[in-house]
């Protein structure tokens, strides 16, 4: 186990915290857009909602929880996305407004899945996730400072 696998591991979350926020900004960027993707019918559809998925990085839990009770002890080497997928379980919106010039005969348009105020509690908890992480390697950091004043 290196001195650094504290580090290692927050700053692994620090990456995945910041792709999930560019991720929420991006959703939030998008939730009046109706011309994202073109359909296997050759029609528009509006843009849909998406998130990260995270994982372990490199291991499940199960040889983490082995390794860790064996003689090294060591522990888990941090976190990845190992994927951003689209909502496919959240309808569209159907919103009446007759005037757009992506509504239907009836007068209805298609909006994005996306709901802000969804998106902005995603976004608070991706944010305090990431300061949970910069105060862990900050720790780390301090304690690591202090390990070398003990040699003066």
């Amino acid at each position: 186990m290196s001195i650094f696998n504290s580090m290692n591991i927050s700053s692994s979350g620090l990456t995945a915290q910041r792709l999930r926020m560019d991720t929420i900004s991006s959703n939030i960027a998008n939730v009046d857009t109706t011309r994202a993707t073109i359909n296997e019918n050759g029609e528009y559809e509006p843009y849909r909602r998406k998130m990260t998925v995270f994982q372990a990085k490199d291991e499940r839990f199960s040889s983490i929880l082995q390794r860790t009770a064996s003689q090294n002890g060591t522990t888990g080497s941090g976190v990845r996305v190992t994927r951003i997928e689209e909502d496919e379980t959240e309808p569209f919106k159907l919103v009446f407004n007759p005037n757009h010039p992506d509504a239907t005969e009836a007068g209805y348009v298609e909006m994005p899945n996306v709901d802000p105020l969804k998106e902005m509690v995603d976004l608070m908890s991706a944010t305090r996730s990431y300061e949970a992480n910069v105060t862990a390697i900050n720790a780390s950091k301090s304690m690591l400072m202090k390990a070398l004043e003990i040699g003066k």
